[in-house]
């Protein structure tokens, strides 16, 4: 069988796994978020943190929950990475120096998950599955909650009620992260990923002898690195590591991982709103642009140019040999258009024309599904984007969900979806400007400038995943890069609450014979077109500096 034959096949199999899982996952999260009885556990938990479940909040206090909640999260993880020196189970590793400890804390409580460290060789088992397995779980469930705040503001009429956050929060931590990560980490160990509390120890021949590495709870934390779209290694090498992603069928059941919620958030969607289609036309946009995405990463690594390449059977410089061009493309896609940011390949090492399919992948949003929550919210975000242009096309005051999109809600919008280019953009213009950055880089010309420009994309939007080369171990990218991840997370965050809450206080519109069907395929066409359209207005004049300069230089 050809590796083109293998990857296909591959990624058939992937689809029918999601499809078999769609619709009982998308219907179960459905019922946690619309359960109005709270399990025991849950219980002692709301009372352990004085938080009352059946308060219902609007949505400044929404947003304090949200704020607040992950503020401790920073603070708690800053201070336990600045103790590590001191406390029991650190393997004999030193207290991480600050500036590091607040770009990993901003990292995983923001869902990015970037790494400026090699995991085996700074992080004791104290920090790694006391404070950034957790907070795998709680930021994910974080992106979840916000995402069905917005889903409830479609919903609900003449109240500005979301809902509870700390409910929200509890329910998608205890009732959906936690139940598939249990099976999904026995799926993992039985692949043969590590799960123990292993010291250093030396492991095989090596030349010049032999490697020191560390065991840890690996498979309970990469199953939820994968599950929350999360992405942060264990091991530098992160999921391309044996001890994280042994086998072929390893890496296509982390891929299924990677995609499962936020897909199945789409069901969730089109139940909690009283209309399943409403949520296939969401599946649909998200579907198509991965489909497209993934062939088209297939055809650029598979593409025969050269003696080396037609050899190798495409372009193998970087990939695993376990795995192959074609599961290294569809892992890449699928990293790239979820925040998930896990690697089973050297992004830096793909064609010039593929590192720009990633780099688009990450700012379209990442909403091809997008992340666990927040690519539900951005495609929200982009359905109501669409259907104002098509009210500015037909004359009409556009609707979408029965609900009005005036003034308020256009430019809540508008807000969303311009904080990450700005970051994005501005930090890697300072980068550039400024003498030091730059001689972080490993490569000159377009693929340095890519260096750069990914790592801000991949940090604003909350990606994780490095392009490498670049030596991001710096006071400046890890402050600004930090920084990035901090803001990229959290201002959008503010602007899908504030709208909301807006269209939850609004009367519900009935629908006429000129309201525009948002459950067809035309409105999917045009959200499609709506979403591409955007970002490549945004972003191509510096794609067109990096990758694009570089793919047809090459």
């Amino acid at each position: 069988m050809s590796p083109l034959s293998a990857g296909v096949l591959q990624f058939l199999a992937l689809i029918a796994a999601l499809g078999l899982a769609y619709r009982p996952l998308g219907d179960h999260m459905a019922r946690v978020y619309s359960s109005e009885k709270h399990y025991r556990p849950e219980k002692w938990i709301y009372k352990a943190i004085g938080a009352d479940p059946s308060t219902q909040m609007r949505w400044p206090a929404y947003l304090r929950g949200v704020l607040a909640f992950s503020a401790v999260g920073v603070l708690f993880l800053y201070g336990l990475q600045r103790l590590q020196g001191v406390l029991p189970g650190s393997l004999g590793f030193s207290s991480i120096d600050p500036d590091q400890a607040f770009n990993t804390a901003a990292s995983f409580v923001s869902n990015t998950n970037w790494q400026s460290y090699a995991g085996e060789q700074a992080m004791g088992h104290v920090v790694q599955t006391g404070g950034l397995a957790v907070q795998n779980f709680v930021s994910a469930a974080v992106g979840m909650a916000v995402a069905v705040a917005l889903v409830r503001g479609f919903a609900r009429s003449r109240t500005g009620e979301l809902g509870n956050f700390w409910a929200d929060l509890v329910r998608g931590t205890v009732r959906i992260l936690l139940p598939l990560s249990v099976i999904g980490a026995v799926v993992l160990v039985a692949c043969g990923v590590i799960q123990n509390f292993a010291g250093i120890h030396e492991v095989g021949q090596f030349t010049g002898g032999t490697r020191q590495w560390n065991g840890g709870a690996v498979a309970s934390q990469e199953v939820i690195k994968e599950l929350g779209t999360n992405g942060g290694g264990y091991f530098n090498a992160n999921s391309a590591h044996p001890f994280e992603n042994p086998t072929p069928f390893s890496n296509l059941f982390e891929v299924f991982l990677i995609l499962l919620v936020p897909f199945a958030l789409t069901r969730t969607f089109g139940r909690m709103v009283g209309n399943v289609r409403q949520g296939y036309a969401i599946l649909a946009t998200a579907g198509v642009i991965w489909l497209g995405f993934t062939a088209l990463m297939m055809w650029t690594e598979f593409a025969h140019h050269g003696p080396a390449l037609q050899a190798a059977g495409g372009a193998m410089e970087g990939k695993e040999t376990r795995f192959g061009v074609g599961a290294s493309a569809i892992f890449s896609v699928a990293t790239t258009l979820t925040s998930t940011g896990a690697v089973d390949s050297f992004h830096s090492s793909f064609t010039g024309l593929g590192g720009g399919i990633q780099l688009l992948g990450m700012q379209l949003g990442e909403i091809a599904p997008g992340g666990v929550g927040s690519g539900l919210y951005g495609l929200l975000i982009m359905a109501v984007i669409a259907v104002f242009l098509a009210g500015l096309m037909v004359g009409r005051t556009p609707e979408y969900l029965g609900k009005k999109i005036g003034t308020r809600e256009i430019k809540l919008a508008a807000c969303y979806i311009l904080v990450t280019p700005a970051l994005v953009l501005g930090f890697t213009a300072a980068a550039m400007a400024l003498p030091t950055p730059a001689t972080s880089m490993a490569n000159p010309g377009a693929h340095g400038f890519s260096e750069i420009l990914y790592a801000y994309t991949s940090g604003a939007n909350n990606n994780g995943s490095a392009f490498a080369g670049l030596n991001a171990d710096t006071q400046w990218f890890n402050t600004t890069i930090g920084l990035a991840m901090l803001l990229g997370r959290f201002l959008p965050m503010v602007f899908v609450l504030a709208l909301a809450g807006s269209l939850a206080e609004q009367n519900p519109v009935p629908e006429t014979a000129g309201t525009l069907r948002t459950d067809k395929p035309l409105y999917a066409g045009l959200l499609v077109a709506a979403i591409v359209v955007v970002t490549g207005l945004t972003y191509f004049p510096a794609l067109a500096l990096g990758p694009l300069a570089e793919g047809l230089a090459s």
